[in-house]
């Protein structure tokens, strides 16, 4: 890895996945997901892994979820790997597109939403 992808962030890099996220990587994990904001609030953190800035948020956002005693369902998706995902995401919840972004749902309905320096556990509990 050259010096500016460890600054800026290279493209192929992906972050260190802690034990809490639980993956969306289809259509299936996504309604898996949905499925289970119908018992628990959950978290959909929407992360860009070519941007620096995302990857700051993030690392900000996995460390207050570390420092918490909350037990927030997280769920992570590389949009730029699974970039479908994240349209299908936008459209069905009418929730424009932004990176980072992090957006609650309860219920199977989006609650709340944020991106970059808003994005906060305290959104979810």
């Amino acid at each position: 890895m050259s010096f500016f992808d460890k600054i800026f962030g290279g493209k192929d890099e992906a972050p260190d996945q802690k034990s809490f996220w639980k993956k969306i990587e289809s259509e299936e994990d996504l309604v898996k997901a949905i499925e289970h904001s119908h018992k628990n609030k959950i978290g959909i953190f929407k992360h860009s892994t070519s941007c620096f800035i995302s990857r700051t948020v993030l690392k900000n956002f996995e460390k207050e979820v570390e420092n918490s005693d909350q037990n927030a369902e997280l769920y992570y998706l590389d949009l730029l790997a699974y970039r479908p995902i994240s349209n299908k995401i936008a459209s069905d919840f009418e929730i424009r597109h932004e990176s980072p972004q992090l957006i609650v749902i309860e219920n199977g309905k989006p609650v709340n939403s944020a991106s970059h320096q808003d994005i906060s556990l305290s959104q979810i509990v």
